[in-house]
């Protein structure tokens, strides 16, 4: 390779390295719903999202921190770690399915939420909070509470709400996998265009 070839890949590369830098970032905190569980993980919506960015807005990349399994409380745990080290204008909070099907008090869940959108405002960075809904055999009590914590949280706290991020098919069983709880790779375009809608509006304030 020349010298002048070596200089235009030096140049090239420092140009890569800041625009990627310069890019705002969106963090996507969620459970194994934004995890592409048991889905490659280009087919997840995160992943789709990721591409639509590319797209269309280009000025945004996208991080994935979601966790199969996780909780409110380990989101709890771990948010500050991943705000200070992804350092993201915008956040898209997808927790507590897991806490409902494990029957954690309404009081924990909320309290949790409520610590994870308070040190994302912390951080400057806005959030897109996305709800979930329980099955009814959890009881229609619990799951109504369940339903409202987002709502509030959502109210409280002047944030974006996606009510719930299986809207639409979830009494459609061949959209989900043999589990029944996690949604297939034929899902997650939809529930990508779901979150581009909300999502979408907060870009253009965050540009």
């Amino acid at each position: 390779m020349s010298m002048i070839n070596r200089l235009l890949l030096v140049v090239c590369l420092v140009f890569w390295a800041l625009a990627a830098d310069a890019a705002q970032a969106i963090l996507v905190f969620g459970d194994s719903l934004s995890a592409a569980y048991g889905i490659p993980k280009e087919s997840g919506w995160v992943a789709l999202l990721d591409q639509r960015l590319r797209q269309q807005w280009p000025g945004y990349r996208v991080i994935n921190a979601s966790i199969s399994g996780e909780t409110t409380s380990g989101g709890r745990y771990r948010i500050e770690r991943e705000l200070a080290e992804v350092r993201p204008a915008i956040v898209i909070l997808e927790l507590g399915a897991n806490d409902g099907l494990r029957g954690l008090p309404l009081e924990a869940a909320r309290a949790n939420l409520d610590a994870i959108i308070a040190a994302c405002r912390k951080h400057d960075a806005r959030v897109l909070l996305i709800g979930m809904r329980l099955p009814p055999n959890y009881g229609a009590a619990y799951a109504a509470g369940f339903q409202d914590i987002y709502r509030q949280a959502a109210k409280r706290y002047e944030t974006p709400l996606l009510p719930f991020l299986l809207e639409g098919f979830a009494d459609r069983p061949e959209l989900f996998q043999a589990d029944g709880l996690h949604p297939t790779a034929a899902a997650q375009p939809p529930i990508m265009e779901m979150v581009w809608k909300r999502l979408q509006p907060m870009l253009v304030k965050s540009r």
